[in-house]
């Protein structure tokens, strides 16, 4: 069973921590990386256009969308 991955995230000016399994987290990196923005703000993005979505799985579909291409 995957293990959550807890990490703290500064959004909006709010310190909060999300637990996301590591593949996750590590798409979320890359993403971050080709995007060239930092991790807090490739979440806050996705945050933005999240709507009445959890955080978490905000960014669970946005790493399966990028991973998808």
């Amino acid at each position: 069973m995957p293990r959550l991955r807890k990490r703290s995230i500064l959004l909006s000016g709010h310190a909060t921590s999300m637990a996301l399994e590591s593949e996750f987290w590590a798409v979320l990196d890359e993403m971050a990386l080709l995007r060239g923005v930092s991790l807090a703000g490739l979440i806050a993005q996705i945050d933005e256009g999240r709507g009445e979505r959890p955080l978490a799985s905000a960014c669970r579909v946005a790493a399966l969308l990028f991973a998808k291409g």
